[in-house]
């Protein structure tokens, strides 16, 4: 039984077996700004604080989790906050690159992905474990029903390697899903040559009508003549996120 009892509206479910705990923070060795997102009661943490560090914030939504790790003097060097998530500015944690993990919450698990590739430039590099369809959707190559918005997105700036699949034994309570740990180390992609935000509105209109051909899916985007090229007789899952960045280009210039 886990120390803090789950609740439903966080989404948790507590990772208890250790020898999962240790494979993931073993592909993490050697970082130095580091941020754990949902550190929960530490299964994770307590590995973390055995490497040496610069900096670790650890942060979670529930106040039960971040009361119960001050309480434990191992804990007292990590910077332990009490907040969303999804309304911290990463930005403002660290001066330096820095890396994330974490057992993700399954209902914001998208969520969070999106919100790092805002700050796809200030990390280096991301072991997380998710809903098991979820990690299948990122780690997808074109071609392939699973392939999709993610997909695209967060190939186009990092290295995706799947690590290892977890049954939902390993948790508390069991999940009714299975899980996996993914590894995203960021690529050498910094500038695209057009705007991120035209690129993802692209991404995303090509794969919200994914089984019409692009200069249907796209008609949206009002492109009139520029849809004369043969990538438009193409569909969404066909492109991978070389073609999505040369569409898009072609699309804005």
């Amino acid at each position: 039984m886990n120390i803090i009892k789950s609740k439903k509206k966080f989404g948790q479910h507590f990772l208890k077996d250790l020898s999962v705990a240790k494979i993931i923070v073993k592909e993490f060795q050697k970082k130095k700004n580091i941020l754990e997102i949902g550190p929960g009661d530490g299964v994770l943490t307590n590995f973390l604080v055995d490497q040496k560090f610069i900096k670790i914030v650890a942060i979670d939504i529930d106040h039960r989790s971040i009361e119960y790790l001050r309480g434990k003097k191992k804990y007292r060097k990590i910077h332990l906050i009490n907040d969303d998530i999804l309304k911290i500015d990463f930005s403002h944690l660290f001066r330096d690159k820095f890396s994330i993990i974490g057992n993700l919450p399954y209902n914001i698990s998208s969520q969070i992905l999106f919100k790092i590739l805002e700050y796809r430039n200030k990390i280096g590099l991301i072991v997380i474990m998710l809903q098991k369809e979820v990690a299948d959707r990122i780690i997808s190559t074109n071609n392939s029903k699973k392939y999709g918005i993610l997909s695209v997105l967060i190939q186009t700036f990092f290295k995706v390697r799947k690590i290892i699949d977890v049954d939902s034994k390993s948790f508390d309570p069991q999940p009714k899903v299975q899980s996996t740990v993914i590894k995203l180390i960021r690529n050498d992609v910094i500038n695209l040559g057009i705007e991120f935000s035209f690129f993802k509105k692209v991404v995303k209109s090509s794969f919200q009508r994914r089984r019409k051909m692009l200069r249907n899916a796209l008609k949206n985007l009002n492109l009139q003549n520029k849809l004369d090229h043969d990538i438009f007789s193409k569909r969404a899952e066909e492109l991978t996120s070389d073609d999505f960045i040369w569409l898009s280009k072609y699309l804005k210039n």
